[in-house]
């Protein structure tokens, strides 16, 4: 075949290729786009025509689906989560970023009392230093979960399944106006299949909600504004109640006879009498009395018994997993610790 037509034949099933896509895509439910659309213009006065052309703009992603429907792995124990997020290249990494956003970082850290390590920390645990921040289309990935949310048919997950729906049409209106309000090319935001953005992985209402100007030209950038990502990363915490100064966690011990005590939440609402009671006490004597929780991990050399404090569960409103906390928690630790060992004398 001349060269001429072999392109011409492969530009045709090129586009035979897409026709047939753009046809087997499904369309949203005509009542629930029409619903979409009225709630977008009352709760967050974005005009009709405009939400509609956001939509046209949209697509279905089955790659996003899938992902979301993918059954969830066997939650891995704490000796196997931890090196996943706290190895030599991430330490390595980490001190290295660290090292050099410290006159960025430092001035945010000593006005929100978050340490520079801990947002560096998140940042490395989040997208490995902005590294990783997402290959989809963050309109694509909040359009399909929004309309298209991947349905069990298990009785039991039916009022789960459309909550979380809804969830995603809100986060898909919200990622709408924050494109409005913050100057964003919205068909060009990347990010996960969830539609986290940036280098912290906000989702439009934490952006929405949390983000922070912090290098003074009048936008919150996520994406390609460290000074941005730094003061909104610690205003996270902040909002959340970080008490500066104090600590995170403790490392304590199983008095002989204790009986295991697996608390229903994550909130630091025990007294350390109140845990002492019950067979567990700190290590160390934490000089000034501290509610705490607490938290038991199964690590390589057997039970780990932690008492998470305030900024544990702090930590715990950026991803709830309480194994997600202690990892931040100690790479925080390790860049730290290389950071004092390059100011040794």
């Amino acid at each position: 075949m001349p060269r001429h037509l072999s392109r011409l034949f492969v530009l045709m099933l090129a586009f035979a290729g897409a026709a047939a896509s753009a046809q087997t895509a499904p369309a949203p439910d005509a009542a629930l786009r029409e619903a979409f659309i009225a709630e977008a213009g009352e709760k967050y006065k974005l005009e009709r025509g405009e939400v509609e052309a956001w939509l046209a703009q949209s697509e279905y992603k089955q790659g996003i689906v899938d992902a979301m429907s993918r059954p969830a792995e066997a939650v891995k124990p704490w000796k196997d989560y931890r090196p996943i997020f706290i190895s030599d290249r991430r330490i390595r990494e980490g001190q290295a970023f660290l090292a050099t956003h410290r006159d960025a970082l430092q001035p945010v850290a000593e006005s929100t009392g978050v340490p520079a390590e801990m947002i560096t920390a998140i940042i490395g645990v989040e997208t490995s230093y902005g590294g990783n921040t997402g290959s989809y289309r963050v309109l694509d990935a909040l359009y399909t979960l929004g309309f298209f949310y991947p349905v069990s048919g298990k009785p039991e997950q039916v009022e789960r399944e459309a909550m979380r729906g809804k969830f995603f049409r809100d986060e898909l209106m919200q990622v709408m106006l924050l494109a409005k309000e913050e100057r964003l090319d919205l068909p060009a935001l990347k990010g996960s299949y969830a539609g986290a953005m940036g280098y912290g992985q906000f989702m439009p209402s934490s952006y929405r909600a949390y983000a922070r100007d912090g290098d003074g030209d009048g936008r919150r950038d996520l994406f390609g504004s460290l000074p941005d990502v730094f003061a909104s990363v610690a205003n996270y915490f902040v909002a959340h109640g970080w008490q500066k100064g104090e600590p995170v966690v403790a490392r304590a011990i199983a008095e002989e006879g204790a009986a295991p005590f697996k608390p229903d939440t994550l909130e630091a609402k025990y007294s350390l009498a109140e845990l002492g009671e019950r067979g567990y006490r700190p290590t160390q004597a934490q000089g000034h009395a501290l509610d705490a929780t607490l938290v038991t991990f199964e690590g390589n050399e057997g039970t780990e018994h932690w008492l998470g404090f305030k900024n544990f569960y702090v930590i715990t409103r950026y991803n709830r997993s309480p194994m997600y906390a202690m990892a931040v928690y100690q790479l925080s630790r390790e860049i730290a610790a290389g950071q004092d060992a390059l100011a040794a004398p």
